[in-house]
Parts: C-alpha cells; sequence; structure tokens
C-alpha cells in the first residue's frame, strides 16, 4: 500500500511555485508564463526526468518513485535537509515509514524524567508524540500561566491559548515553527489519525493556521530563542536547548536556558518563589 500522493503532489507544487528560473540557474522556456515559480517542463528538465512522468508526480497519479528521481527532484527544488527528508517520508510506501505503538498514553522516558527532575532552576517541559506534555516541571508553568499539566497539547495551548499568543514575543514565528514542526510528524506518521484529527482541529480553529498550514512550512523541533513578556517577571530572555531520548526520538526535553548573571537569571528565583506562593494559595 503506497502512501497518499496528494500530499507529495502539494508538496512538489509549492516547492516548484518558490522557486524562479533565475534562482533554478536556468534561462525560462519560451512563453507566457502563469505560474510564479518554474514551469512543470522546467522542473523535469532540471531533474532529468520527462515532463510527462514529473506531470504525473504532482498529479498523484505516480505509484512508485525511485530513490533517484527524489534525489534529482531534492537537488533541482533546492531542498533543505529537512524538505528533503520530508520528500521522501511522503513518497515513502506506509510499510517501510517508522511504526507507532498502540494508540494508547506515552510513557515519559526515564531518563528523560530524571534530567527533568534536576531542572528546578529553569523551565523545563517533557513532550512527547503529537506535542503532547508528559511532565514539566513548577517554572516551566509560572512562566506561561498555565498549569500545562499532563496530557495537554502543547501545541493546541501554544496556538489556540490567549494567554500564550500575549505573553510570546514573536508568536507568529513560534507558531510556524510548531506548524512545520508538525507537518514533519505527520508525514513520517501518516498512519496516525489521532494526529490528523488534531491538525484538522487546529486548521478549522483559526484562520491564520489555515493559511500557514497551506504553505506547506516543513521543519524538525529545534532549539531557537525566546522571549516571554511576563506580566509580573517581566520580559525574560531564553535560549531553547532540546534534549532527545536516545531510545524514543518521539520524546525530548524542552529546556529554556539562561545567560549566567543576566536580568533573566536574576528573576527567576523570584519568579519561582511567586509561583510557588501562589499554589500554596489555592490549596487553602
Amino acid at each position: 500500500m503506497v502512501s497518499d500522493r496528494s500530499q507529495l503532489a502539494a508538496f512538489l507544487r509549492s516547492r516548484r511555485d518558490r522557486l524562479t528560473p533565475r534562482q533554478a540557474g536556468i534561462v525560462p522556456l519560451p512563453g507566457e508564463r502563469r505560474v510564479p515559480g518554474l514551469r512543470r517542463e522546467e522542473l523535469a528538465l532540471l531533474a532529468g526526468v520527462s515532463a510527462d512522468y514529473y506531470s504525473r508526480l504532482e498529479q498523484g497519479r505516480q505509484a512508485n518513485i525511485s530513490r533517484e528521481v527524489l534525489d534529482a527532484l531534492a537537488r533541482a527544488l533546492r531542498l533543505s535537509d529537512v524538505e528533503r527528508a520530508h520528500l521522501y517520508d511522503l513518497a515513502a510506501p506506509y510499510a517501510s515509514r517508522d511504526r507507532l505503538p498502540a494508540d494508547r498514553p506515552q510513557r515519559p522516558d526515564p531518563g528523560l524524567l530524571r534530567v527533568l527532575s534536576m531542572l528546578d532552576h529553569v523551565p523545563a517541559l517533557l513532550i512527547g508524540r503529537r506535542g503532547t506534555v508528559l511532565a514539566r516541571n513548577a517554572l516551566f508553568s509560572a512562566v506561561y500561566g498555565h498549569s500545562l499539566d499532563p496530557g495537554t497539547s502543547w501545541p493546541h495551548f501554544l496556538l489556540l491559548d490567549p494567554e500564550a499568543r500575549e505573553r510570546i514575543d514573536d508568536w507568529e514565528g513560534g507558531a510556524r515553527a510548531i506548524i512545520a514542526g508538525m507537518r514533519r510528524e505527520a508525514a513520517r506518521y501518516p498512519q496516525d489519525r489521532r494526529l490528523q484529527r488534531d491538525i484538522e482541529e487546529l486548521r478549522r480553529a483559526d484562520t491564520d493556521i489555515e493559511r500557514w498550514w497551506g504553505d506547506h512550512l516543513v521543519g524538525e523541533y529545534s532549539s531557537g530563542h525566546r522571549r516571554i513578556r511576563h506580566p509580573v517577571a517581566g520580559v525574560l530572555d531564553f535560549d531553547v536547548e532540546l534534549v532527545v531520548a536516545p531510545r524514543d526520538d518521539s520524546q525530548h526535553v524542552v529546556i529554556y536556558t539562561v545567560e549566567p548573571h543576566s536580568p533573566t537569571a536574576r528573576t527567576l528565583p523570584l519568579l519561582a518563589a511567586w509561583g510557588s506562593d501562589r499554589a500554596e494559595a489555592r490549596n487553602f
């Protein structure tokens, strides 16, 4: 059984549309241009395949695609390493994909839990499949003003919660990165129906999310910078690092590191104490 070729076709069209003949290093074919980027015939020429064969790819009618053709397309389209891996996943048969275990709650990796338990001085979060929160420390909850209990969907919180949108500086950049990561995960696990439902729900909930999904963004969950505007602690600057489980790359600890002696480093102990006081007050 082959994968859904419609996703492969849409991805190829989106990458072709963004690449002009000048960027591809070729002379445009003569005639009126009706596309923003390369024509099908131009990309076929660059990849060394017939125009008819490439047309079948974009129409989702080509069942078997060799690794050599995929390599040629990736070179012609100037795909990044992540986009190239995404292309291979979209073209692969189901049987060659990574298999998910039975659809039951994912257990946190014991080693990553131990790492998390040692990180009470900086915000940290353990994420699993579909962006599900598996564990988090109290400081992470204090930074975002949300309990983020195990089982919470991190993408749903970041993309749909008004508090997240208000607190995260460059929220749009973070939102686009989450969407790109979800697209990458969906290609790796096309049989994950729950992930597909999550994505459809997010797309229906917000027009920006639907538009960004249509851009065919693709990326890995990765490190980066994040600035949080906390209503009590003020501006907090973090460098975000990921630690992946050696036996299960679907789990990773997200660690919000800080520069030693920086304003954020000096503020975090106060924020931890403030969050602890609030938690105790709620328990009375």
